[in-house]
């Protein structure tokens, strides 16, 4: 078996906390009842359209704002900050991803975009600086889980499919990856995570205690 040597990451609900716990948090800040918002973007057709055109970059995130919210039946100023006002770094899973690259393995972001502004949600965390590869979907005008787009972060990271590992929040990223030979980790929660990282990679990424 070809060693492991890269690690691919999907940003939001993987290096931070829970999106969804973010979705729920604004439904009852906002009156709305509890799912409202998740099942607008995933269920309801315009706003499943709409989702997926800001994450291939189709559209602007002040579009997205604006139109969703009218699904929503809400003011649309700023909406995806609102949404995601309770987005924070995940500290244990950022120290693994920092202890894998210090043991010399490759680290990639592959991160389906949301829009840079009025809300960025990569602010603070300097992608570029803290790994070797960073792919956000809007500048391919694709979004996961579009094949072509893992064959191109395949291609930025400079090894093939079996040498990496592919950490998602999402399940339906996760079948394009493994078509390329690539390990997958569905993240739940770190320690879980972390730890079937760790069997993959071969490696301790948690300090000693």
């Amino acid at each position: 078996m070809t060693q492991r040597t890269g690690l691919i990451l999907d940003f939001g609900g993987v290096l931070t906390t829970s999106v969804a716990a973010c979705a729920s948090g604004f439904d009852r800040r906002a009156g709305l009842r509890d799912g409202t918002f998740l099942s607008v973007i995933a269920k309801d057709p315009e706003g499943v359209r709409l989702y997926a055109d800001l994450e291939r970059g189709a559209i602007s995130q002040d579009e997205w704002n604006e139109r969703t919210a009218a699904l929503l039946g809400i003011g649309g100023d700023n909406l995806l900050g609102r949404v995601l006002a309770d987005l924070h770094p995940a500290p244990e899973m950022i120290a693994a991803v920092t202890a894998a690259r210090a043991a010399g393995v490759k680290t990639g972001i592959f991160s389906n975009s949301l829009g840079s502004g009025p809300y960025d949600i990569y602010g603070g965390y300097d992608l570029a600086a803290n790994h070797d590869v960073v792919l956000i979907s809007e500048s391919y005008k694709m979004r996961k889980p579009d094949p072509e787009l893992y064959t191109i972060m395949l291609g930025l990271m400079e090894l093939p499919g079996e040498a990496c590992v592919f950490v998602d929040d999402t399940a339906r990223n996760l079948p394009p990856a493994e078509e390329l030979g690539i390990a997958t980790v569905l993240a739940t929660d770190s320690v879980s995570t972390i730890t079937q990282v760790e069997a993959l990679l071969g490696l301790s990424l948690r300090p000693e205690v």
